[in-house]
């Protein structure tokens, strides 16, 4: 059981400023602080409170402390750094000292993201109360499906944190069509891209099936001069002249494109009406002004480089990931799908419902799921909901709070009476009695703290924590395993990040100098 084990490290630093102004005097006498705590959720209101008693802790003391523990994974936890639990040490550099508390918590097992039961549960979870609970199955299969389409091996030097070896970025690559008309039902995920566009001239083709697709970003037209030029003709030849230059200079242009035989050229430029004859001739279908996040989703789908200039096209920019190509018409407009690609990485959502409101709030619980599915398969680790996290980390909080003598106990005690806000809150919202709720779950989880700190003692076997949690229905106390609840680990970790940085921002205000404009008489 000690692989299913996440530590959560509280950074506690304490300090003290000068005062800037004799009003902030009295503030500046008690130690100013900032607590910075690691993967556990806390909210601002509560983690002043505990900030503004925060006492002073002495570097030897918190060498003693951290040099007296033992860790997990056989190391020595010093005042420097545990190379084997990735835990950053005591940092003894002014203005601030570092006090470590170690808790820790049983995250469920890594999920399988390929395990479309285990993910459904997860994903069902978050919108089980929102306006597209009818449609349930759907949004999930489709938001898991967007997801895992989109999401892709870590590429080195990407920039990404170390142990995460995904790449989910569903904001570029995974876009949202909406069509009114038809039935919520009939939405669908396209294994590549879909876009409202139409052929440039009547006569090309709308159905191809594995084409071969070139993507540009420069216009098939006579280029335009930077600057305005005068050209002076006395005569007719003079005009012709020019007329024929600037067809030769279409014709090469399209040439060096029909040379490497695509079925489909793309740019995000404009098309000359004489571009498109001749690519109409040789039996290419055009599309022009595309935007650039098309053509980006375009080129991740079908495997196909985006060229700037059409005297520089390779084999190689060709994309032939594409499996179909057909236009389709749906009501008055005409789209175009680039369809059962071989490995998209991008795809297009298409939503159909009977009006615009009902296409916005599906399109905002679609997301809502998408984002779940996206955090669980960039970090892919759990936590029980229901408060039963809080309420752990709470517990953890307090009995370490105990071994510490005097008022330092009170940030403690003030951070553990934070975690518990959400476990209160269910029970209130729930309508049964706050305080025996709290208390009862309290209770489960001071054994199971009992039996851990008990069991690691003397065999060094961490059990699991206790999982029970408030159910949000009947407000009764149950397993969260048992009842499916889960929270993805990255959320928890986001939370409090915003929560505590917050925080320390406004506690590093000495003082607010507000002005206001003269009144004009």
């Amino acid at each position: 059981m000690a692989s299913l084990r996440q530590r959560l490290t509280i950074r506690i630093f304490s300090g003290s400023r000068p005062p800037r102004r004799r009003a902030m005097a009295p503030l500046a006498r008690r130690e100013r602080a900032a607590i910075l705590v690691g993967s556990i959720p806390a909210w601002p209101g509560m983690v002043r409170a505990a900030m503004r008693r925060m006492p002073v802790i002495m570097e030897e003391e918190t060498a003693r402390f951290c040099q007296s523990r033992q860790s997990r994974c056989g190391a020595v936890w010093t005042a420097e750094h545990c190379f084997a639990c990735h835990c950053t040490g005591m940092d003894t550099r002014e203005p601030f000292r570092r006090h470590w508390i170690f808790v820790n918590v049983w995250p469920k097992s890594v999920v399988d993201v390929e395990n479309e039961v285990q993910m459904k549960e997860i994903v069902n979870s978050c919108i089980g109360t929102k306006f597209s609970n009818r449609w349930n199955d759907k949004m999930v299969e489709m938001a898991l499906q967007a997801v895992l389409t989109v999401a892709r091996s870590k590429t080195p030097g990407s920039g990404t944190k170390s142990g995460q070896t995904m790449e989910v970025d569903i904001k570029r690559y995974a876009k949202v069509e909406k069509i009114p008309g038809g039935e919520i039902a009939d939405s669908v995920v396209l294994k590549g891209v879909m876009f409202n566009k139409d052929t440039t001239h009547s006569k090309m083709r709308r159905r191809i099936e594995n084409p071969r697709i070139l993507l540009l970003d420069c216009p098939l037209e006579y280029k335009k001069g930077e600057s305005q030029t005068n050209v002076e003709i006395t005569n007719t030849d003079d005009w012709n002249t020019m007329l024929r230059m600037e067809e030769e200079y279409v014709e090469n242009m399209c040439m060096e494109i029909i040379a490497f035989q695509p079925d489909i050229v793309i740019t995000e430029k404009g098309v000359s009406d004489l571009a498109q004859h001749y690519l109409a001739k040789a039996n290419i279908t055009a599309f022009r002004r595309l935007r650039k996040t098309d053509n980006n989703r375009i080129a991740r789908a079908t495997g196909a480089t985006i060229v700037s200039r059409t005297d520089e096209i390779q084999e190689s920019d060709i994309g032939n990931g594409c499996g179909l190509f057909h236009m389709d018409k749906i009501g008055d407009e005409w789209f175009c799908f680039l369809d059962e690609c071989k490995d998209p990485k991008a795809c297009t959502i298409v939503l159909r419902g009977g009006s615009k409101d009902v296409l916005n709030e599906i399109e905002r619980n679609l997301h809502d799921a998408m984002e779940v599915v996206r955090n669980v398969v960039y970090d892919p680790k759990l936590l029980p909901g229901g408060g039963a996290t809080e309420m752990a980390v709470a517990m953890g909080i307090r009995r370490a709070g105990l071994k510490v003598e005097g008022v330092q106990q009170r940030p403690f005690l003030a951070v553990g009476e934070a975690m518990e806000v959400i476990p209160r809150t269910l029970a209130q919202n729930c309508g049964v009695s706050v305080i025996r709720t709290v208390t009862q779950l309290r209770a489960k989880h001071a054994a199971a703290y009992d039996e851990w700190e008990k069991n690691s003692k003397e065999s060094g076997v961490v059990p699991p924590a206790s999982d029970f949690g408030i159910n949000g229905t009947t407000g009764v106390l149950v397993s969260m395993e048992e009842l499916g609840i889960w929270e993805p680990f990255s959320v928890k970790v986001q939370t409090i990040k915003t929560a505590i940085e917050s925080a320390c921002m406004i506690l590093r205000i000495d003082d607010i100098v507000s002005g206001s404009k003269k009144s004009q008489r």
